[in-house]
């Protein structure tokens, strides 16, 4: 069954999305938001709410979207984890110490930070846009057991994917509108990083400057 979609369905991620449900059904569904995970570019908020309209058009059952795209997730956050596991905290550091304006205190902070709210983290995580994929990096550097890893990304990812997917089939041929909303979250949550960005930037410029102007005058 090919899907009646408002736009053309050849365009886009809608478009290949789209494709991989009406050849695939549920797993295409699931290839997808893996591939979602690995590769934050491709929306989830497009290829989520299309699926759920796929559900209502009868190409696959609600309950099938459900189960593979967050099969599909917690496929995706777990390479994602395996990633983190590779990368090491020696090699992070190693890495860390290269970039400007930061110091090896700040990440043993955000080491401690994540030791103490890590599970919090990335259950919340998986519902927050952008960061709902890069919360599985810090997890494999830091070795959350696998099990608590998997447990909290699946039930995390299960609400993210069912508020979407239930969207795209209450909406109906107006699944697109959710990715509108969900785009302008995305949006508000870029800026809010990018302005702490800037914040911690300007701290560091502000401190550096305070300590050269202390040695000059001592």
């Amino acid at each position: 069954m090919t899907l009646a979609l408002p736009q053309e369905p050849a365009d886009g991620v809608a478009g290949w999305a789209a494709d991989l449900v009406d050849t695939l059904g549920g797993p295409g569904a699931g290839l997808a938001i893996a591939l979602e995970n690995l590769f934050p570019p491709l929306p989830s908020e497009v290829i989520l709410p299309l699926t759920g309209f796929a559900a209502g058009q009868g190409v696959l059952s609600l309950t099938s979207a459900l189960v593979w795209t967050t099969l599909g997730s917690v496929v995706g956050a777990v390479a994602l984890y395996w990633i983190g596991v590779l990368l090491g905290r020696d090699r992070l550091y190693a890495l860390w110490e290269r970039l400007p304006l930061v110091k090896t205190a700040d990440l043993e902070r955000t080491e401690e930070w994540f030791a103490r709210h890590g599970t919090k983290a990335v259950l919340l995580g998986r519902m927050v846009p952008v960061f709902r994929s890069l919360i599985s990096v810090p997890a494999g550097v830091e070795r959350m057991p696998m099990p608590v890893f998997i447990m909290l990304t699946t039930l995390g990812s299960l609400v993210w994917n069912s508020v979407l997917v239930l969207a795209g089939y209450w909406l109906g041929d107006r699944w697109d509108v959710v990715g509108t909303y969900v785009g302008v979250l995305s949006k508000a949550v870029l800026v809010l990083a990018a302005v702490a960005l800037a914040a911690y930037v300007a701290v560091r410029l502000k401190g550096r400057r305070t300590t050269a102007r202390h040695r000059r005058d001592g």
